[in-house]
């Protein structure tokens, strides 16, 4: 290959690397990187719902090569202390309806409402409260400091006038608490647990407790946006003994998994599959899939989430593995722009080598129509030998030019044109002679 043809194809295949290398450039500050395999969840106490519902979780995603880790902790308020801590590698946690509401939540989203979690408020028996406002002067178990049962209790205890002031708030909590209700250390207790949890139920069955039925449940809901109105109708936890004797109203914060905002997108689509597979059946208070929903009135919701929630499983993922379905994924998005800007550029190469090889003959034709339009003006013939010098020049280097066989018509008429200028020059070369 002549140097000259070497230098055409520089002179286009250069351009085109440059711009071919720009646009890879400008699609790797968006693509996102590989998703980690591992990953870390907070939730509560190792006896609790919350750990137990973050082993499930785990099982699911191990079967997509990802590893989470499961982490115990003193309550929702703990959870959210650790994924705002930028020391401690925690990507998600399990959080109680409105724990956020008094703290900072920015650089958090949620990946979904997963179930609710009633309150419920138990009593001696000996005792008359209807109302919470019943509770002043009594000796409340109210929670651990850092849970979110303590949270929402001090939250509805305080918008009816009752706290630490008022009545004495202890951080019992569990079948401690109840213990110390049936000994008769303690009045009234709060838990905020799944109506599932065999716990309840027993609590239910006794004689010596009571419920509180929340009359104005509907009036919480719309001070407390992350509440819900829910019924525990008469007779669904022991049906021929008739428990509970009459439909008793609750209120429900509903929990969520919360994530950083900088979560993957392919893990939080992958962890939306797996609140499907866990939380989708129904009980008491939900009906089947009712949750997980992707509303929260606390967190913020990305257009991923919406995404994974609307459109369900990726395509590629129904039927390839996880990390093969997230590395084509990513190579596609990678490829898109890349074709976007190859295919105006498999158009346009071929037209700038053209225009290339074209401007080099037309320039020799522009050289040879100055030189006959001197030949022209030499009436006397002075310019003879310039101008036969000029012409081998010219000739000279036409032959010298590399034309592509597509260009080989116009080669030779720019020859013939030569060769048209020489007769005239050897004609003009007779009359001198």
């Amino acid at each position: 290959m002549s140097f000259s043809k070497v230098k055409d194809m520089f002179f286009v295949v250069v351009p085109a690397i440059l711009v071919i290398g720009g646009a890879f450039w400008a699609t790797f500050q968006f693509i996102e990187p590989a998703p980690p395999k591992t990953i870390t969840i907070s939730t509560g106490s190792t006896k609790g719902a919350y750990y137990a519902f973050g082993k499930n979780y785990a099982e699911i995603l191990k079967r997509s090569d990802i590893e989470l880790k499961v982490l115990s902790s003193a309550g929702s308020l703990d959870n959210l202390k650790r994924l705002r801590s930028k020391e401690q590698p925690i990507e998600l946690a399990l959080m109680q309806g409105g724990v956020s509401m008094a703290a900072k939540r920015d650089g958090l989203m949620s990946l979904g409402r997963i179930f609710l979690e009633p309150v419920w408020v138990f009593y001696r028996s000996d005792l008359e409260i209807k109302r919470l406002t019943d509770l002043t002067n009594k000796r409340i178990a109210v929670g651990p400091k850092n849970s979110g049962t303590r949270q929402l209790a001090n939250a509805l205890l305080s918008i009816n006038g009752i706290s630490a002031k008022t009545a004495q708030l202890l951080t019992l909590s569990g079948s401690s608490a109840i213990d110390a209700l049936e000994d008769g250390r303690v009045d009234a207790v709060f838990l905020v647990v799944a109506p599932r949890s065999p716990f309840i139920q027993g609590l239910l069955k006794k004689k010596t407790l009571k419920l509180m039925n929340f009359e104005r449940a509907e009036a919480y809901t719309r001070i407390f946006p992350y509440l819900s109105k829910i019924t525990l109708p008469e007779g669904t936890i022991d049906f021929v003994n008739n428990i509970p004797s009459q439909n008793v109203n609750l209120i429900a914060p509903s929990a969520a998994l919360v994530a950083k905002e900088n979560l993957h997108p392919a893990l939080a689509g992958l962890l939306i599959q797996a609140l499907k597979e866990v939380h989708s059946k129904g009980d008491v208070f939900q009906k089947t899939a009712e949750f997980p929903k992707m509303n929260d009135p606390e967190y913020l919701v990305t257009s991923d989430t919406k995404r994974s929630y609307k459109d369900g499983v990726p395509f590629l993922q129904r039927y390839l593995p996880f990390w093969l379905a997230s590395f084509l994924q990513r190579s596609f998005i990678l490829l898109l722009p890349i074709a976007t800007v190859l295919f105006p550029i498999f158009k346009l190469a071929p037209l700038l080598y053209n225009w290339r090889i074209r401007n080099r003959l037309l320039h020799w034709y522009q050289q040879l129509k100055t030189l006959e339009h001197n030949i022209n003006l030499d009436e006397s013939n002075e310019l003879f030998a310039t101008n036969t010098d000029e012409l081998e020049r010219i000739e000279t280097a036409v032959q010298l030019i590399p034309v592509p066989k597509e260009f080989s018509d116009q080669f030779y008429h720019l020859r013939g044109a030569i060769s048209l200028v020489r007769k005239r020059l050897e004609h003009q070369g007779k009359s001198i002679s």
